[in-house]
């Protein structure tokens, strides 16, 4: 094991008075120190080297590495492994190359400030990433603090809020905490209208809805009608059916082959609150752009979208998968077979077919590899003149296998 030779250092905006003993001593002793502009002048040291994060990551990861065996210091803001810069370097180097000391986090000193439990709030961030991505947070009773792209972002956030029912929503915008400059501004997302806020801040959110707000729960069974799609959509009751056969767990990648909408991949990135991936191969051009605005619509801007016709694209295709969904083309000679070769050991495969060809396809697949099948009938309450009566949709035959 290689003794640590880069300290990671976590800095408030008091910069070197709120640094414990320790670790100011290391970086009174540091040969370099790695920052942006607004670390350095928080914790100036005139005489020693310093890159600064002017290029893109990767390079300056580069510059670090050409250091190793001096005495580095990252100088991050807050907790480094909280949406911060630590967890980027352990993409470029080995753990056991870091010590990180933190300080506390933008979400703990806000908690602080509003008496909020930390552990109830939910901690995001729109930095680097899309605002969409707080769609899925927005619910009734929900509290969520999101760090900052710059001043614009908490006038995107009320936008949002208010675009979607949330206006009476109250906003607290925390600016420089523990600086000298620390500052508060409080409105609701229906009043906050075009203010900007200083670049460096958290936006608080207590989600209240009005009245026309319609909140979507996480649990797999959206309403059809919030799909944008033209027909080629998993039908809500056999979509809930599905995604409980696929079984998200966090961390894990599903592939949707054949997307359509991207029904089957959004509900799945929407239960596991963006801790998993999903890839949505689809080679229609038109479909492709229903499963761009639903998963921007649904809070899940993060769905990587292929095209590309299977079986083909799936070799190559990455991350590899622990879940496959094939909801389409189930009988295409051979799409079951390369579906099933590129899980892993315990990877699990749903298929779902409505034609006799993929239901055949489904009970030779079973014959020779393993695994069950399951039928499904929907039956939807219609007019039928003056009069109502239940219409059966078109039955579903679902294969579920786990590769052992």
């Amino acid at each position: 094991m290689s003794a640590p030779w880069m300290t990671v250092i976590g800095v408030g905006e008091s910069g070197e008075t709120d640094l414990t003993p320790a670790a100011k001593a290391l970086v009174d002793d540091a040969e370099v120190l790695v920052g942006g502009e607004r670390h350095h002048g928080l914790v100036p040291r005139p005489g020693v080297e310093q890159i600064t994060w002017t290029k893109g990551m990767r390079e300056t990861f580069a510059d670090i590495a050409l250091h190793r065996g001096k005495r580095v210091v990252v100088l991050a803001s807050g907790d480094p492994f909280c949406f911060g810069v630590a967890t980027t370097l352990l993409k470029f180097f080995e753990p056991d190359d870091l010590l990180v000391y933190p300080s506390p986090s933008a979400f703990s000193l806000a908690c602080a400030r509003l008496k909020w439990s930390l552990p109830d709030t939910a901690c995001l961030t729109v930095h680097g990433r899309p605002v969409e991505a707080l769609l899925l947070h927005f619910a009734p009773r929900t509290r969520f603090i999101a760090l900052s792209r710059d001043g614009r972002s908490p006038r995107e956030i009320a936008a949002l809020l208010t675009e979607w029912g949330f206006g009476p929503s109250r906003i607290t915008v925390l600016e420089h905490m523990g600086g000298d400059k620390e500052n508060r501004l409080d409105a609701t997302a229906a009043t906050w209208g075009k203010k900007t806020a200083e670049d460096l801040n958290v936006v608080a959110v207590e989600v209240v809805p009005g009245p026309a707000a319609k909140p979507l729960s996480l649990v797999p069974g959206l309403p059809d009608k919030v799909f944008e799609n033209d027909g080629q959509l998993t039908k809500r009751e056999v979509r809930a059916a599905t995604l409980s056969a696929l079984q998200p767990l966090p961390g894990q990648t599903l592939w949707d082959v054949g997307a359509g909408c991207g029904s089957i991949a959004i509900e799945w990135l929407r239960a596991l609150e963006g801790r998993g991936r999903a890839v949505a191969v689809e080679q229609n051009a038109k479909r492709r752009v229903f499963i761009g605005h639903n998963a921007m619509a649904l809070g899940v801007p993060s769905l990587e979208i292929v095209d590309g016709e299977a079986p083909e694209v799936l070799e190559g295709l990455s991350p590899q998968p622990d879940a496959i969904f094939l909801g389409g083309g189930v009988s295409t000679p051979g799409l079951l077979d390369a579906c099933w070769a590129q899980l892993p050991k315990g990877g699990r495969l749903v298929a779902n077919g409505v034609t006799l060809e993929a239901e055949r396809a489904l009970i030779d697949f079973v014959a020779q590899t393993g695994g069950a099948l399951s039928r499904f009938t929907v039956e939807r309450l219609e007019g039928v003149g003056r009069l109502h009566g239940f219409k059966p949709m078109m039955t579903v035959t679902q294969l579920t296998a786990v590769k052992s």
